[in-house]
Order: C-alpha cells, then sequence, then structure tokens
C-alpha cells in the first residue's frame, strides 16, 4: 500500500494564492500561480515550468508542493508553457527554442518581483525536470539552482531511443497525452470570455508530436540548447540530480554527477516516475521536500545546511525479492559513494562461455543463433512506471523461455551492482537491419526470474555499437563485428545461491519497435562477455548511515472522486492461439470523475493497444484513445477532446496517424486528421 505523507499542522509562515499573467516580450502572457509566504522580507523563487495544466491535470501534485515551499518561506510559483492551461500562445514541440526562452524569461520575470529577492530556483518531474536542466544551461543569472527528478538529458541512449531503436510502448502514447494537453481549451474562470477565440486559435496550430517524435534521431546535432555533451558545461546552477531505478532518467543522474562542472549531488532511490514522496511502488517513500529545502536554503539563502557534505552520490540498493507485483515493495539499503565513479566499484567479467553459459549447444562454427517471437517483451512492464500496481515487470520466466539464455552457476557470496553493465558481443548478422535485447536477471533457488536492467542495441548502420552516420547504408552483417550493449543504470545486490542470467533477444515488443526482418543475428559466446559493475562488499565499512526524514506534503486538494461503475484491469495481455496473435491492452486507471474544489468537473480516460503476429514485424500496431471532458456546471461549460494516435508500418517507412476531435456542449466545434509516413531512417 502506498505509504501516507505527513502534513505539518504548522509553518514558519502564513502563506496567500494568487493567479497572475505572466507578460512575455511578443505580447503573450503565460498563466502563473503562486504561493507566497506573508512576510515583508524578499524571499527567494521556485520555479516549476511545465504543460501539465495548472487547473486540473497538476492540480492535486501542485497543492503538496507549492503550498509546504511557500511555508517555509519560499514563493513557490507554477507556470504552464505556452499554448497550454491558461496561458496564452500557440502550442509548439516541448523542449523548443522558443519554449526555453520563454521559460528564460519567466525566471527574470520573477527575480524581478518586489517580493522577490533576486535567486530563483527550479524544480520538475520527468519533463519538468528536463527542461529545467534545458534552462539552466542557458545560464540565466537568477537561476542559482535545480531540482530534477527522473529527468532526461538527450542522450543517444535516452528513455525514447534506447540504443538507437525506437521505443514503441512510448511514442504514440506520448504523443496522443501531449496532443491531448495541448487541444484542451483554457478555463473561463481564469481567462473569461476569450476563452473560445483561444482555444479555436489553439486548434488551428496543433501539429501531433509523433512527428517529431518519430524524426529526431537522438545523439545527431540539435538546433535548441541541451544539457547533453558539452552543453553539461554551460550550467552554472547547483543541480541535485534525482532519479529511481524503476523510472527513466537514471542514467542522466549518474551523467550529471560525473560530468557536470557546477555543484552537483546525485539522489537515486528505488523509485518509479514520481516524486519520492508520494510513496507509490516501488518504496520507500522519503521526506523529499524536506531534503529539497536544504538544497534551497543553502543555495538560494545562504544558509548552511551541510549539503556539500552529503557524498556525490547516495543511491538504493535493491535486495532480491518475489518478482514484482502487487504493491511493488522490495527489501534494500541506501549506499552512498564520495566520488562518482567511485574507486569501490569495479568492473568485473562474465564470459558468454565461462562464468555464464547457455543451455543449448552452439552450431559447428561456433556461433549461438538468436531469433526470438515477436512478442517477446509482453511482460516488460510499463517504459514509464508511474506507481501503478501492474506497471513494474512480473516474472520474467516467460520471457527467458523467449529467448537466449547464459547462466552462472549458483553464486558463492553476494554480488552487489552498481552502475551501468555493459554487454561486448561478437556478431554474426542475417539481415540488413536487427536489434539486440539484453536482459539482466536474478534467478532465485524457486525458478523465479526477476529483471535487473536491461538494454537494446539497433544494429542498422551500428556494426560496432556507434551511432550511424546518416549516410551510413542498410547491409547485411555478413561478417562477424564486435558491438557493446549499454544496460541502463541499476543498484541490486545478488545473494548467495542464486544465479545470474543474461537474456538475448532479438524482440521485445511493444517496448521496442521490430525491424523489418525477422532473421534473428548469430552469436559467438567464446568472444562475447558481460562486464558488471561489482560494488566492494566492505565499501560501507566505517560509513555513517544514510538517513532522510518521513514524507511530508502539504495537506492534499479537496478533490471528490466518483470511481466508475466498471473499471478495466491495468495490463490486460490477449492471446488468439489460432491466428498466432498477442494483443497488449494498458489503461493508466484514471478513474471517474474528479470534482475540484472550485466545481471544475475533470474526467479521463485511456486505453493503449498493441498488436502483433508472433512470427510478423510488419504486423505490429499501436494505438492509444484519449478523452479528456472539463465541465463547470454552474455557469453551462462543457467540453470534451478526443484525440487517437495510431502507428504501424511496412518495410520502410512507419505510419503516424492522429486524430482531434473538440465538442463544446455536445457540439463539434473541430475536427481534424493527420496521416504522415516517414522513413524508417528518417534524415
Amino acid at each position: 500500500m502506498p505509504q501516507t505523507a505527513q502534513h505539518p499542522a504548522s509553518y514558519a509562515y502564513r502563506t496567500v494564492r494568487e493567479d497572475v499573467r505572466v507578460p512575455l516580450a511578443d505580447g503573450v502572457e503565460l498563466h502563473a500561480r503562486i504561493w507566497r509566504p506573508v512576510t515583508e522580507e524578499a524571499v527567494p523563487a521556485l520555479l516549476e515550468y511545465l504543460p501539465g495544466r495548472i487547473g486540473d491535470g497538476t492540480a492535486a501534485r501542485d497543492s503538496q508542493r507549492h503550498p509546504w515551499y511557500a511555508g517555509h518561506g519560499y514563493a513557490s510559483v507554477r507556470v504552464d508553457v505556452r499554448g497550454h492551461g491558461n496561458s496564452g500562445g500557440a502550442p509548439g514541440e516541448e523542449y523548443s527554442a522558443q519554449e526555453l526562452a520563454d521559460g528564460v524569461s519567466v525566471v527574470e520575470w520573477l527575480a524581478a518581483r518586489p517580493w522577490c529577492s533576486g535567486n530563483v530556483g527550479m524544480f520538475g518531474l520527468a519533463r519538468g525536470g528536463s527542461t529545467a536542466l534545458r534552462i539552466a544551461a542557458l545560464a540565466p543569472p537568477a537561476l542559482k539552482a535545480v531540482v530534477a527528478v527522473c529527468a532526461g538529458d538527450d542522450h543517444p541512449d535516452g528513455a525514447a531511443h534506447p540504443g538507437g531503436a525506437l521505443l514503441a510502448a512510448d511514442t504514440h502514447a506520448r504523443s496522443a497525452g501531449l496532443l491531448s494537453l495541448a487541444a484542451c481549451p483554457p478555463d473561463p474562470r481564469y481567462v473569461g470570455d476569450d476563452w473560445r477565440r483561444m482555444w479555436l486559435d489553439r486548434l488551428a496550430a496543433l501539429e501531433p508530436p509523433a512527428h517529431h517524435l518519430l524524426t529526431h534521431r537522438p545523439g545527431e546535432e540539435r538546433t535548441r540548447p541541451g544539457p547533453d555533451g558539452g552543453e553539461y558545461r554551460a550550467i552554472r546552477a547547483a543541480v541535485l540530480a534525482v532519479g529511481g531505478w524503476a523510472a527513466p532518467g537514471r542514467d542522466t543522474v549518474l551523467r550529471l554527477v560525473e560530468q557536470l562542472a557546477a555543484p552537483v549531488r546525485g539522489l537515486i532511490g528505488p523509485w518509479s516516475q514520481q516524486y519520492p514522496d508520494q510513496g507509490l511502488p516501488p518504496g520507500p517513500a522519503v521526506g523529499f521536500l524536506q531534503e529539497t529545502l536544504r538544497w534551497w536554503d543553502h543555495w538560494l539563502k545562504g544558509a548552511d545546511t551541510g549539503v556539500l557534505a552529503e557524498p556525490a552520490l547516495r543511491s538504493w540498493i535493491d535486495g532480491s525479492g518475489p518478482p514484482a507485483g502487487g504493491d511493488g515493495a522490495r527489501p534494500g539499503r541506501w549506499c552512498r559513494e564520495e566520488s562518482w565513479p567511485s574507486p569501490d566499484v569495479r568492473g568485473i567479467h562474465y564470459g558468454l562461455d565461462t562464468a555464464l553459459r547457455a543451455a543449448g549447444t552452439a552450431s559447428d562454427d561456433r556461433f549461438v543463433h538468436v531469433r526470438s517471437p515477436q512478442h517477446t517483451g509482453v511482460d516488460a512492464g510499463s517504459p514509464h512506471p508511474a506507481g501503478s500496481a501492474a506497471d513494474l515487470p512480473p516474472d520474467q520466466r516467460e520471457e527467458d523461455g523467449r529467448s537466449v539464455c547464459f547462466d552462472s552457476t549458483p553464486l558463492p557470496e553476494p554480488v552487489e551492482i552498481l552502475g551501468r553493465p555493459a554487454l561486448r558481443l561478437r556478431l554474426r548478422g542475417r539481415s540488413p537491419r536487427g536489434q539486440v535485447v539484453a536482459r539482466l536477471c536474478d534467478v532465485a533457488p524457486d525458478g523465479s526470474s526477476t529483471l535487473i536492467t536491461r538494454g537494446v542495441l539497433a544494429l542498422a548502420g551500428r556494426p560496432d555499437g556507434g551511432p550511424a552516420p546518416a549516410d551510413t547504408p542498410d547491409r547485411a552483417l555478413d561478417a562477424t563485428v564486435d558491438a557493446t550493449v549499454d544496460l541502463a543504470g541499476t543498484g541490486y545486490a545478488v545473494p548467495p545461491g542464486h544465479r545470474l542470467r543474461l537474456a538475448l533477444s532479438s524482440a521485445y515488443w511493444p517496448w521496442v519497435w521490430p525491424q523489418p526482418q525477422d532473421e534473428g543475428f548469430d552469436l559467438d559466446p567464446s568472444r562475447s562477455a558481460l562486464t558488471l559493475p561489482v560494488r566492494h562488499l566492505a565499501a560501507d565499512a566505517g560509513s555513517a548511515p544514510i538517513r532522510f526524514g518521513p514524507p511530508e506534503q502539504a495537506a492534499p486538494l479537496d478533490v471528490r472522486r466518483t470511481e466508475p461503475l466498471t473499471s478495466r484491469p491495468e495490463r490486460l495481455v490477449i492471446r488468439d492461439v489460432a491466428a498466432g496473435e498477442w494483443r497488449l491492452e494498458v489503461d493508466p486507471g484514471y478513474g471517474g470523475p474528479r470534482i475540484h474544489p472550485d466545481g471544475l468537473v475533470h474526467e479521463e480516460r485511456t486505453v493503449e493497444a498493441y498488436r502483433i503476429l508472433s512470427g510478423d514485424p510488419l504486423s505490429a500496431t499501436a494505438r492509444t484513445d484519449r478523452t479528456v471532458r472539463l465541465e463547470r456546471p454552474d455557469i453551462g461549460w462543457d467540453v470534451t477532446v478526443r484525440t487517437r494516435s495510431q502507428l504501424d508500418c511496412d518495410a520502410t517507412h512507419l505510419t503516424a496517424r492522429s486524430q482531434v476531435s473538440a465538442l463544446e456542449a455536445g457540439s463539434v466545434v473541430f475536427s481534424r486528421e493527420w496521416e504522415r509516413r516517414i522513413p524508417r531512417r528518417a534524415p
């Protein structure tokens, strides 16, 4: 069950809340909600800047932290980006130069308020954290500190394109979600009678995010600033980088701690993509707001809070337990690394024909053939776990059965892994395109298999594991080549008596979009090895324990929920045995209508569906249907936005189809469809 946060009975300051408009140079105004302490003293400002809609989408979450910060002496500010929520202007591409420039303007506007001390901090979760890092890379002078949670940095191995592959289960659903956010109208309670004109202008400017998500090549030169590569050096603000082993962005934390020139500390817990005080699976929750307050007080108020005495990296080491399910709770402990990379972590090599061995036998020419059914991956879990019971990967035994596995003997002593494993493979391909998916699992004596971490490498044009130039032709890997698969960072302790398992597959649907050929690849175990970052078992000797306070939040928003009469399973796998078809249906479980304290009724329904034939990679289809309804019964305002995002393929192209319908009082006021064929190797 989720761990319940405490709500302080009183604060150092009384607080006030106000909604204001932030003017930009081109005349557009952004909607800001400000919680401020009642004091004559100027105070620092904290900014959370994202498209999530202050009035409804993030209202409950905002109420947990912004009033808390205000009660501790900060002006805490939530701003919707241009073209979203009650902000003016047209929606644009995420992380666009315009969006980031607007963010810099908001930072400067806040610093110039008479109630502000001139010092500003930024924080955010996922996209909000990523945006904060990108704005920090532009180095506005007033921005002194950042707290980035589960942030991405557009690294070539980032969450959207792991190992150069396309993340299917995220791309189309993300596109539908972003499209829906941008298509929803302003609220007449906050913008008045102009809401309809603003809404129609917004709808006319829509462009499906899938078009950009499918054509952006990871690691290529970008026209927008960001914290990848050399941009790390441009960040001057002190960064507290936070992630979870169960969430995207954990490798961003490791890269920031290793590469950032500005002051930086890293914190990685067991968490999913949520703020660490939420108490959602996998726990435990910690006093995250108190931890960030120490960061703000040091960098924005000049108080000695001891944050620089903390180690470079504080991380959770997962203990072994039953595979994820239910509340996802796992045993484990905190550890500290005074520097990163850590001298207490060293690479241990496990050969695929020595320390790890396959149950099968190699062919006469020593190569092992790997060719997986296309539905391998149905037990991958969510690419962006957000704390739902079905988000985390279940027992991997069925996935292991669809893969070629290399197992160790039972371990004589614990093996504690901390960092990013790497897999070096000697390969021989059978088609111009392919991919390697590697999963590292903990196999218990009862045979249960728990996912530790995983990685993927697209082979087309990347025979050595490096990024392919845009003009690299497709070719079969008819010669043997060495390739490296980088697995995602992890902190995990495998107990004695358990076995390590490396499971290799050529498919991982719907986590990764399938390659057009279905030939698999050949592997030479005698020239292949897994390198694990193994932490010394005595590394904690003499170290002070890592401790956090209990989770705290401001009192929750009084949102009343009406539970639906029926509900769907969060993740439902359907197999048509005769047709050889596998279908995965995902329901985020938003529940029934939510009635906000100001009378707004907000309802969302979303269903994702992924279909594939086990023997046909070109049968892959992903579709997300999303409906958002907003209603104010007291003024007769009732609007509905329906979006659909669908992605399918042939041998040479992906086809993205998107639909938006907008209704006012049941009547359609806008409807549009898009269809775009995108070459599999976008220029």
